[in-house]
C-alpha cells in the first residue's frame, strides 16, 4: 500500500437519499461505490458523514437561510431521506458522524473520532461539491489536515461550479485526482 492506511480516512459525506435524489442519473453512486470498495479493501477507514437533526429540528436558526428552509421532519431520525443511501451504506465497524450544518465538522465530533484514531490525511467525498466537500476542505485545511479530493467522488448540480472547484480552487489546499487512480495507490 502506497499510502499509510492507519492515518488515512475516506469521508463519505452527504451520501443520503434523499440528497443522492438530487443527482440521479449521473453516473455517481457506481464511482463511489468503487472509492468506498478500493478504502475497504486497502484497510483505510470509511467515515459517513450525514447532516441530521432532531425532531422538531431545535438546532436551525431561523437566521440560517439553509437549514431554516427544510421543511418540518426533513434529516430527523423519523425521515427516511435522511438515510446513508444503500449502494454504500455503513459497515458495522465504520463511523457515522452526524453534522449541524455544511461542514463535516460543524456541530459535530468528527474532529475529535479524527484526533482520537491519528488520521491525519483525509480523502473527501460527496454530495455536493459546492456545499459539505468545499465547506469541509476548507476547514480540514485550516486544522492542517492531508488532503484529498476525489473529483468524481464529488458532484454537484452545478457541473460548471464543479469544474471550477474541482480545477481551480481545491487544488490550492488539496491534491485532486479520480477515484480510479486514488484506488490503484491505495491498494
Amino acid at each position: 500500500m502506497n499510502m499509510n492506511a492507519n492515518k488515512t480516512a475516506l469521508l463519505v459525506m452527504d451520501v443520503q437519499e434523499g440528497i443522492v435524489s438530487r443527482i440521479a442519473g449521473s453516473g455517481y453512486l457506481p464511482r463511489l461505490v468503487g472509492a468506498v470498495e478500493a478504502a475497504r479493501t486497502a484497510g483505510i477507514p470509511v467515515l459517513h458523514i450525514v447532516v441530521g437533526f432532531r425532531s422538531g429540528h431545535p438546532e436551525v436558526s431561523d437566521r440560517n437561510a439553509s437549514f431554516s428552509a427544510l421543511p418540518a421532519g426533513a434529516f430527523t431520525p423519523e425521515d427516511p431521506n435522511a438515510a446513508i443511501h444503500p449502494d454504500i451504506a455503513a459497515r458495522t465497524d465504520e463511523i457515522v458522524i452526524t453534522k449541524k450544518r455544511v461542514s463535516a465538522f460543524a456541530g459535530s465530533d468528527l474532529e475529535m473520532v479524527l484526533r482520537a484514531r491519528g488520521i491525519t490525511h483525509l480523502v473527501l467525498s460527496g454530495i455536493a461539491t459546492s456545499g459539505v466537500v468545499l465547506s469541509t476542505l476548507r476547514q480540514a485545511a485550516d486544522l492542517d489536515y492531508r488532503l484529498t479530493v476525489l473529483a468524481d467522488g464529488c458532484a454537484d448540480s452545478d457541473e460548471e461550479v464543479h469544474r471550477v472547484l474541482t480545477e481551480k480552487v481545491f487544488p490550492r489546499q488539496a491534491e485532486v485526482t479520480t477515484v480510479e487512480e486514488w484506488a490503484k495507490r491505495a491498494g
